[in-house]
């Protein structure tokens, strides 16, 4: 069974497309992504492109990667970087010329990027499956989406990441990734940790976690033009902004995810919604159990950190064992 593994892989990866709109890291030194020009490459007779060490040869057991993405200098640094720790790299700049690179031969890994002319990442990586179906991937890409992410991972996709990423970080992934892949292939049936870990992070949170309340006495939001109130909480859904009364506080501002989350929650204070109820009613994702857990619980738990006095135990947005997520309102 493989449902652990895409599990966890689902929980990183959408964890990563929903925060592509915060801040990245300072970029110390050269980051794949930006204008930065890389080391030289050496180019072969086919127009496929080789980056190896100057000087030296190639260990036997070096793995064979693959970096497809239409951006020259994106593409031409990342194979020059890889090809001096010692990796065997071929480049494509579309999915045409990465499935020409597959077809002469076994790649271990392939880093690319999912908005390219012609076939579109998302083609790319279905038809790469067929090709070489242990390939390792890894998705690298200015253009992060939730829908982008939900389809990398039923690919099968091996991680996430945005552009622009540290070269130490990337190549950091790259090894990570490949030492993934070596354990899967050498013992392809042993999921049963990562069931283990997923129960047990789901039951620790479950345990921190308030009983239901009565829904009986549920009060009605109010509404003002584009804010809804519930409580001491109020949303401004056009700006995605959260107040809450009573705080010495500037107003919160909030993604979209969360603060499509957050109007569900508001609209029907004290009423518990699971994490499929939100991915459907405040996202318009019609998710299996897992997916929309993966998708929800990132939200709430940011969503706790930015309107809770203590995010640790939540007064606000509050769990039901086994059942989903609701905002608690005191009744009048």
């Amino acid at each position: 069974m493989k449902s652990g593994l895409l599990r966890r892989q689902f929980e990183r990866l959408v964890g990563r497309a929903q925060e592509a709109g915060a801040d990245h890291d300072s970029q110390d030194g050269c980051a794949i992504g930006q204008d930065d020009s890389g080391p030289a490459i050496l180019a072969t007779d086919s127009g496929a492109t080789t980056a190896r060490p100057l000087g030296s040869e190639l260990p036997e057991s070096a793995a064979k990667l693959l970096v497809v993405d239409d951006e020259q200098a994106v593409r031409t640094t990342l194979a020059a970087s890889l090809g001096l720790l010692g990796y065997d790299v071929e480049q494509a700049c579309n999915g045409v010329g990465a499935l020409e690179v597959l077809q002469s031969g076994p790649r271990d890994l392939m880093v690319m990027d999912l908005r390219m002319p012609g076939m579109d990442g998302v083609e790319l990586m279905q038809r790469a499956r067929q090709v070489q179906p242990d390939l390792a991937i890894i998705v690298l890409t200015g253009h992060a989406t939730i829908e982008s992410a939900i389809t990398a991972v039923r690919t099968e996709a091996d991680d996430y990441l945005l552009k622009p990423i540290k070269i130490q970080s990337l190549t950091a992934i790259i090894s990570q990734t490949l030492e993934k892949r070596a354990r899967r292939i050498s013992q392809p049936s042993d999921s049963s940790q990562d069931e283990l870990v997923t129960a047990i992070n789901v039951a620790l949170e479950m345990l921190r976690d308030k009983p239901a309340p009565e829904p009986a006495e549920t009060p009605l939001p109010s509404v003002c033009g584009d804010v809804i109130r519930a409580g001491c909480l109020a949303l401004d859904c056009r700006k995605r902004l959260a107040v809450i009364a009573g705080v010495d506080a500037p107003p919160v501002e909030l993604t979209e995810g969360e603060s499509a989350v957050l109007e569900v929650l508001i609209n029907s204070p004290n009423e518990v919604f699971s994490c499929r109820d939100l991915a459907r009613d405040g996202m318009g994702y019609n998710l299996d159990k897992w997916e929309a857990q993966s998708l929800v619980r990132p939200c709430i738990h940011r969503l706790r950190k930015k309107i809770e006095i203590s995010p640790d135990i939540p007064e606000l947005i509050c769990t039901v064992r086994g059942r989903g997520y609701y905002l608690s309102v005191d009744t009048v």
